[in-house]
């Protein structure tokens, strides 16, 4: 941690009356422009320094309410005064939190709308707390956003049923030692290790939290090691990157660094999708500290219980509810998510706990919730891609009916089932149909499409992809909780061992279940999301609620990708015929439609041509042949999650023969091959192992 020290004399810099718009630090060729709104506020300074790490302002601007306000934007032009100037504000007001005034004169905020922050002096404590906290608050950075030279890079606008998201958590993706990376953890070790997620052949990386969120405060300390905010779910600045994932954040280079990665990760064609948290703040509840939203205005931008103001209404389990559909609150999603497309050429946006948004200033959904369709139909996000955990922690569940209409969701319905089949529960075949073909039963009669449904079997939040098939109960002793936070219910099983084994035969089927996973996700239609590591066998050592674990147990192991180099081979080949065979990026449901072979769109078997089994209630074994057009061919894709081998049926396509692509019962290189490199099946019928599934492509003869 830098020395803090006193600032140095400097000159005073002339003031102007400055402009409403827009919000936040704006540098101009003569100077600054700062805004900030507060409806309650009686008084605003404006606190200047020269160095993160200064003790004092150099210069204290009062703003003059009735030169610096117009109606409720405080605002001030700073001659001359030069980017890289750090700055923080006062707010004056009535304390009356029984009314839902938390205002405190002496209380040091950030700028909502800052661009970058330094935590350098920064103590949660002393936030806490009523009084001056001017030595131990953060500080915010003015930054030249136009400073930055895109070399003509723009968002990459690929279509939605194309992309194949990758979950990663940008620390953790370099954090190891074993990364080998010059910037361990930074926006910068990403760019090192694109060639990687080049060759495994996602299309876009979806990020955990990337705003500013506190990862200094100490949640617990356990076996002597503290244990702090590693996921980032709880902002503190929604402009600003988190300065820990900056080589140079004292010096304002959040937005470059970001920039940086953005442009080096379009250049190699993969987008940005960045997981935002608008539904709660880290400013918790009543209890927590003050250090933006709270003192600057409190009654605007949060859920208060009309009972008694002093608390805050919870529909996020995080202490406070961010009060989207206030016109104010809305305007500043807005802006952020505009100010991250325009000026950080960001992708999409993945929404945490997103049915928060359609909750009205009573707490209440709504049918036509204005944050949510102002998104959905703003000219300036009109191609970026917008998706929704469509539930909150207060119960509101709205997996198929989100409000909009391009809205995708993360499809939970989907993880559920595809863990319950492959796991062997029984009679559930028609469901799986259901979610393998784009969940039409929960979006098209809303006249969605399959690139609604974000379908993921696993995420940052619970097992990895490993641990699915590696554990039956959660172990997550290391959180300091007594093993009782996180799920239950995981729908996994461990293949006959809990945790790691030297038993061959476990082993051997643990990796069997984890290629069956891997087909399922990637031959269904709908957007496929997968989790970083569940390529190389990540593990998590049963913990499936990682939040504070900022350590190894996180960090994605490097060595893992030649250890488990014919996992990773069998992913990337597998992301590669997805891409490969047309008829599984569908971006409309199945109509019946058939080919110049005769061949319907999609057709369902069981073991027996045409008799799936709907009704059956111990069938764990489904298939289905898909018909390929414009001389793609057809598709036919067997699954046996029964503990026996069970003999299919093929179709006879006249004038056609069938290429075995794929079965994840066979060793590797065998078990998946390279386009063109499939092999001749000259039966009527095949065998699947138990618990094994095998694809097959036409030719014809």
């Amino acid at each position: 941690m830098t020395q803090a020290t006193l600032a140095a004399p400097t000159k005073v810099y002339p003031l102007s009356p400055g402009n409403s718009y827009p919000l936040g630090a704006t540098v101009q060729p003569s100077g600054v422009n700062f805004s900030l709104f507060s409806e309650a506020a009686t008084g605003v300074e404006l606190l200047l320094f020269d160095s993160h790490s200064d003790l004092e302002p150099f210069q204290v601007v009062q703003l003059d309410p009735t030169v610096n306000k117009t109606f409720h934007f405080w605002h001030v032009f700073v001659e001359d005064l030069p980017a890289g100037t750090h700055y923080a504000y006062r707010v004056d007001g009535p304390y009356s939190p029984s009314e839902g005034y938390r205002f405190d004169r002496n209380k040091v905020l950030l700028d909502p709308y800052s661009k970058g922050n330094n935590k350098t002096l920064w103590n949660r404590g002393d936030a806490c707390r009523l009084g001056d906290n001017l030595t131990s608050s953060m500080r915010c950075v003015v930054i030249d956003i136009e400073d930055y030279d895109w070399e003509g890079d723009r968002p990459l606008s690929r279509p939605m049923n194309e992309t194949i998201v990758y979950e990663m958590h940008v620390g953790g993706f370099t954090k190891s030692p074993t990364s080998g990376v010059k910037h361990p953890g930074t926006f910068a070790g990403v760019i090192e290790k694109i060639p990687y997620l080049q060759e495994l052949g996602v299309t876009a990386v979806e990020l955990l939290p990337i705003f500013e969120f506190d990862d200094t405060e100490v949640l617990r300390v356990v076996d002597g090691k503290p244990l702090t905010n590693y996921w980032g779910y709880s902002t503190m600045s929604y402009f600003a990157p988190h300065p820990s994932y900056c080589v140079n954040p004292e010096t304002g280079d959040h937005v470059r660094e970001f920039r940086d990665m953005v442009k080096a990760l379009h250049h190699a064609g993969i987008e940005v999708i960045l997981d935002v948290v608008f539904n709660h703040t880290d400013e918790g509840n009543h209890q927590g500290p003050v250090f933006s939203f709270k003192g600057l205005d409190n009654r605007t931008y949060y859920y208060l219980s009309p009972d008694d103001r002093q608390y805050y209404y919870d529909y996020t389990g995080c202490g406070n509810t961010f009060n989207c559909n206030h016109p104010v609150g809305e305007m500043f999603i807005l802006d952020c998510l505009r100010y991250w497309v325009q000026e950080m050429h960001v992708d999409g946006f993945r929404f945490d706990e997103g049915s928060v948004l359609s909750r009205g200033e009573d707490g209440a959904p709504l049918e036509h919730p204005p944050v949510v369709w102002a998104i959905e139909l703003d000219r300036v996000l009109a191609n970026t891609k917008v998706i929704a955990e469509a539930w909150d922690a207060a119960g509101l569940y709205q997996i198929g009916y989100f409000p909009g209409y391009r809205w995708a969701e993360w499809n939970g319905k989907y993880r559920d089932t595809i863990r319950r089949f492959v796991k062997g529960d029984p009679g559930i075949v028609g469901e799986v149909a259901n979610r393998i073909t784009g969940s039409a039963d929960l979006y098209q009669w809303r006249q969605h499409s399959p690139i609604n449904s974000v379908n993921f079997i696993v995420a940052h939040d619970g097992f990895t992809l490993y641990d699915l098939v590696a554990y039956n109960s959660k172990h997550n002793e290391a959180n300091g909780e007594g093993n009782r936070d996180g799920i239950d219910d995981n729908l996994s099983w461990n293949c006959g061992a809990e945790g790691e084994t030297d038993d061959n035969w476990v082993n051997d089927l643990r990796q069997r279940q984890l290629k069956n996973f891997a087909v399922l996700l990637l031959v269904s239609q709908g957007v496929p999301m997968m989790v970083m590591g569940d390529e190389i066998c990540r593990t998590q050592q049963g913990n499936n609620n990682t939040y504070c674990q900022d350590n190894a147990l996180n960090w994605l192991d490097w060595r893992l990708v030649e250890k488990n180099r014919e996992m990773f081979r069998f992913w990337k080949t597998a992301i590669a015929r997805r891409r490969y065979f047309k008829e599984l990026v569908r971006p409309r449901y199945f109509t019946g439609a058939v080919n110049e072979r005769g061949v319907a769109d999609i057709t369902w078997h069981g073991p027996q041509l045409n008799q799936p089994g709907w009704d059956d209630p111990g069938s764990r074994t489904l298939a289905f042949t898909l018909s390929g057009f414009d001389g793609d061919p057809d598709v036919h894709i067997m699954m046996n999650m029964h503990w026996d081998s069970v003999e299919f049926q093929l179709p006879n396509i006249a004038g056609c023969r069938w290429y075995r692509s794929l079965d994840t019962a066979l060793p590797s290189p065998h078990d998946i091959t390279l386009v063109g490199q499939e092999e001749p099946i000259d039966v009527s019928s095949y065998l699947l192992t138990a618990r094994s599934i095998v694809i097959l492509d036409s030719r014809p003869i």
